[in-house]
């Protein structure tokens, strides 16, 4: 567990404590707009099992999803989003030291996309990948803040491309199976990007994380590394995902409620709430745990499914221009692994 408290006031005379912040925000959503009842036609026609009617919209509550074309690839939707936060930060690329690609998803085992997307955008920053499942996206926002406070940076942007709708089973052989990646049904594509640079007053004032690797398995990507390099098989996504949910209700609120308590806030003192969502019901069993207001939450799942580590930077793109200074955002990241984050971040 990590905690990083609020930063206290100064004393008088003293300068003002290093303080890091998100300045701008883009996202993209692929083009290619597929329902859950088309995409369950397909499941039945090619595996030849009879499914019940709406199936998979019942049992998400995910009515659509954007999935990426041919010839657009996790960077494809991280360089997109990249373009439309520096063009709202008015930035180049080359005013960034520093170029994270936080994402479950990567063009490539090797070399990092980060340099794929850096190579397509002309930067010529310190780039790396940063991956830890949905939560991929705030841990690099975190790493960035990180560096910036270390003096290792200036102007970072965080990046991800997520492209899981590629490990989707549309053919599977029975039931059984069917079920072991019916998790993954519920997976959509998208990009998002942040600026994070050193801001006067306000950004990142509170993150705080648990871990629970003893449920690594409950859930993933098998293929592509050492254990499994090669077999299509293993490049389906597998797991229960009431078993996933379970995992994650066993844990509790903890890292909230500890959020809560350390901040000295209630919900009153948000302006918003983002959430990664994995389908509706889900979304709204976490309303009911934590007891958070639900005109609080950005809801997206509905119309875009589970967009992994891109969840929270849609959520946030689609309400940064609506904030005023001063105004706090509650970040609440979950991923597999087993990861819950938390991350307060006040308008600058």
């Amino acid at each position: 567990m990590f905690i990083e408290p609020c930063d206290p006031l100064p004393h008088a005379g003293a300068p003002a404590a290093i303080r890091a912040g998100i300045t701008a925000v883009g996202s993209l959503l692929p083009d290619e707009v597929l329902s859950s009842d088309a995409l369950q036609r397909e499941v039945a026609h090619r595996s030849g099992l009879a499914l019940p009617p709406r199936l998979l919209t019942q049992a998400t509550g995910i009515v659509s999803r954007r999935v990426a074309g041919e010839g657009v690839y996790a960077s494809t939707l991280a360089v997109g989003a990249a373009r439309r936060a520096l063009a709202a930060a008015g930035l180049g690329p080359l005013d960034v030291d520093l170029l994270l690609f936080a994402s479950a998803s990567r063009d490539l085992v090797e070399p990092a996309t980060a340099h794929i997307v850096q190579a397509e955008l002309g930067s010529r920053a310190h780039a790396l990948d940063v991956t830890n499942a949905c939560n991929s996206f705030v841990n690099g926002i975190d790493l960035a803040r990180s560096m910036i406070l270390a003096g290792r940076a200036r102007r970072a942007l965080v990046v991800t491309g997520e492209t899981p709708s590629r490990a989707v089973r549309k053919d599977p052989a029975d039931l059984a199976e069917l079920r072991d990646g019916f998790a993954g049904y519920t997976f959509g594509d998208a990009g998002a990007a942040v600026v994070v640079e050193a801001v006067e007053r306000g950004g990142i004032v509170d993150v705080d994380t648990e871990t629970h690797s003893e449920h690594w398995e409950v859930g993933g990507i098998p293929g592509g590394g050492s254990r499994h390099p090669r077999g299509d098989a293993y490049t389906y996504f597998r797991g229960d995902g009431h078993e996933l949910r379970g995992v994650f209700e066993k844990v509790g609120t903890a890292v909230i409620d500890r959020t809560l308590h350390r901040t000295g806030m209630d919900w009153d003192g948000f302006a918003k709430v983002l959430v990664h969502q994995v389908t509706v019901p889900y979304l709204e069993r976490f309303a009911e745990l934590t007891g958070v207001p639900a005109g609080k939450l950005v809801v997206t799942v509905p119309e875009l499914g589970n967009v992994a580590s891109a969840s929270i930077g849609l959520q946030l793109d689609r309400v940064f221009g609506e904030l005023t200074t001063g105004e706090r955002v509650l970040f609440v990241g979950l991923g597999g692994g087993i990861s819950i984050m938390t991350m307060v971040w006040e308008k600058s």
